[in-house]
């Protein structure tokens, strides 16, 4: 059913056997709890319908990335996690040769975040525990219940995957997955710039001198997760960071008494925490407001956004929510008001949406620029 791969001269079968293959299943099982990389336990792969289990402790993996790299296809099921693992390990930049059998299940209308598990029992009618969950995939030996529940993962993918292909390719849709699968890990390959890290844990309340602030802790807080490879909430969450702005403290109690803030990082790193605080650079530099968020259009406007979106969606017979994400139509209306870059936007709203969608509704918005512009500094 399965072999679990722990020696050098054993990967270089599996190695042969991706060299005559182009089209490949995986997963990954790995620990991330207390640092900021994941640790890969086990990667398992599914070539020429046989599943490995590659010891993720002991492999050089070295020869592999490649393979992956260079693949017709890669197949894998919510593969957030798996791709962001491979970034690291490989030190590979974008792999577009995707198939995410979750991206294919929400075109078809099973929601944006069903299971592997229930893919399979919906469309395979295959049901497969999922009771090693929460296992520690560091240790050895692994247990024969961890093995099985690592080959599961792997074991139907292929099959769950030629199930979806079959099914958009008559919908039309197939294209339009892969280019959202694209848009999905080239997504997780681009790193926010150090100097924009503080816009994801700022918001619209908060005064210049604040975000000024913010991003100065962002990128100490980034500096220092990722010298020490801890998870960011070991040095500063962001509520953390947040109630540290808002109260401004002044000297080391005052710091301690912080929302969440740790008593080693208050005794390590206190007086660094508060000369970032406290020695701002020149006002001039300092970060402009931040938008507050563009909730509607005119009410005439609206409706015709609303009826444009879900007008497409019945005509393509693709689900609302995958055709426009909240926050691609929030872009959209920042764009407007800001006289953005159209470059600047998501890429999902640059491919195969921008003459079906993206480019009618920023025509559609520009008539309402007048309004929301107004709305802006309204709410300035």
């Amino acid at each position: 059913m399965f072999q679990f791969i722990q020696e050098q001269k054993e990967l270089e079968h599996v190695l042969t056997l991706m060299s005559q293959q182009d089209v490949y299943g995986l997963d990954t099982e790995f620990i991330k709890v207390d640092t900021l990389w994941p640790k890969l336990g086990v990667l398992q792969i599914n070539v020429a319908d046989q599943v490995f289990l590659l010891d993720g402790t002991r492999l050089d993996f070295s020869s592999f990335w490649p393979k992956v790299f260079a693949a017709k296809q890669n197949i894998f099921h919510a593969c957030g996690e798996d791709i962001d693992l491979i970034y690291h390990y490989s030190k590979g930049n974008h792999l577009n040769n995707v198939f995410d059998t979750q991206v294919a299940l929400s075109f078809l209308g099973h929601g944006l975040q069903v299971s592997y598990q229930n893919a399979l029992k919906e469309i395979l009618n295959i049901e497969i525990d999922k009771d090693q969950t929460r296992s520690d995939w560091l240790a050895r030996p692994l247990t024969e219940e961890q093995k099985a529940y690592a080959a599961n993962d792997v074991l139907y993918i292929m099959n769950l995957a030629d199930e979806l292909k079959n099914e958009l390719k008559k919908k039309g849709h197939y294209q339009y997955v892969l280019e959202d699968c694209k848009s999905l890990t080239l997504e997780i390959a681009t790193e926010t710039p150090k100097e924009k890290l503080y816009e994801d844990v700022g918001n619209y309340r908060h005064s210049r001198k604040q975000l000024m602030q913010l991003q100065l802790l962002s990128v100490w807080r980034e500096e220092m997760v990722k010298a020490l490879n801890q998870p960011r909430s070991f040095i500063l969450k962001n509520a953390t960071m947040i109630d540290l702005v808002e109260k401004n403290p002044k000297n080391t109690f005052q710091l301690s008494q912080v929302k969440n803030i740790r008593p080693n990082v208050v005794r390590e790193h206190g007086k660094t925490i508060l000369d970032i605080i406290a020695l701002l650079p020149p006002m001039e530099e300092w970060p402009l407001r931040i938008a507050r968020p563009i909730k509607h259009s005119s009410k005439d406007i609206t409706h015709d956004v609303d009826n444009m979106i879900g007008n497409l969606a019945e005509e393509l017979v693709i689900p609302k929510e995958v055709l426009m994400r909240k926050k691609w139509l929030g872009a959209l209306y920042q764009h407007v008001v800001f006289h953005g870059d159209e470059q600047d936007l998501p890429q999902y709203l640059l491919g195969w949406r921008y003459d079906l969608l993206t480019k009618p509704l920023i025509e559609l918005l520009h008539k309402d620029a007048q309004y929301l512009s107004m709305q802006m500094k309204v709410n300035e």
